[in-house]
């Protein structure tokens, strides 16, 4: 699948390590391995399954992020959207180190999920 849009969870465009709790989603637009455009979107609220739908249905091909629930990672797998892991630093960065192919996911899910108050789980 070509990559056309990549979003990267991030608190003041700073790739963040929980998924859920983030402050914006950074959306990129990608033609031919370039960013052509960026737009940035505020977190709509953190509730089970939401996320990876909202951003699919943005035309999200690639969510790139610190760290996410394994709830999360499944529905963006059923989506067709890959996962990227264990990012950190600036959102912008990220991405194009992922479109260089220097970015891999360490699969890092979270296992023990430490605001499981805040969404209910």
């Amino acid at each position: 699948m070509e990559v056309k849009r990549i979003a990267v969870a991030s608190d003041n465009a700073t790739v963040t390590e929980h998924f859920g709790h983030c402050e914006e989603f950074v959306l990129f637009d990608i033609e031919d391995k370039q960013i052509t455009g960026s737009q940035t979107l505020p977190n709509p609220g953190h509730r089970p399954g939401f996320l990876p739908n909202f951003l699919a249905d943005k035309g999200v091909n690639v969510i790139i992020s610190g760290g996410m629930g394994g709830g999360a990672v499944d529905i963006f797998n059923e989506r067709n959207i890959e996962v990227i892991l264990g990012a950190k630093g600036d959102a912008r960065e990220a991405v194009e180190a992922y479109l260089k192919g220097e970015l891999a996911s360490t699969g890092s899910i979270c296992h023990q999920h430490l605001h499981h108050a805040d969404c209910h789980q």
